[in-house]
């Protein structure tokens, strides 16, 4: 007989453990399979969301001016949240200049910047 993902679930581990390893992985496989296609149906869902709001959301923050933070409105008894927090991209050659200008001033430039180095690990292994 084979275990259902529903009677595995049901089971204690204790005795899910004791069934074969064969039994074991060929469950875990239908289980992560089942996870997989949930988070598929979760992000689809997700983008009709956001394809049915955007036209409002955009709407309201024009309206408000906010082109960052969160936008609140009802939709019949769902109360629907928009949050697009502030994410700044900074020019990191422009920053280098910056800090280079500082540096040739006679400032240390952390005092006014936060540095933070990076390595990619193809760049370090290499």
């Amino acid at each position: 007989m084979s275990l259902s993902l529903e009677q595995a679930q049901a089971m204690s581990i204790g005795k899910l453990a004791g069934v074969t390893a064969a039994e074991l992985m060929r469950v875990q496989a239908e289980a992560a399979n089942y996870l997989r296609n949930a988070k598929e149906l979760k992000d689809w869902i997700d983008g009709a969301i956001a394809m049915k709001y955007e036209p409002k959301v955009s709407e309201l923050r024009t309206q408000l001016g906010k082109d960052t933070g969160i936008i609140n409105f009802d939709d019949d008894c769902v109360r629907v949240t928009s949050d697009l927090p502030k994410k700044p991209v900074w020019d990191q050659e422009q920053l280098s200049e910056i800090a280079q200008r500082i540096a040739a001033s006679g400032d240390n430039p952390a005092e006014f910047l936060d540095i933070t180095y990076k390595v990619a690990e193809r760049k370090y292994t290499a």
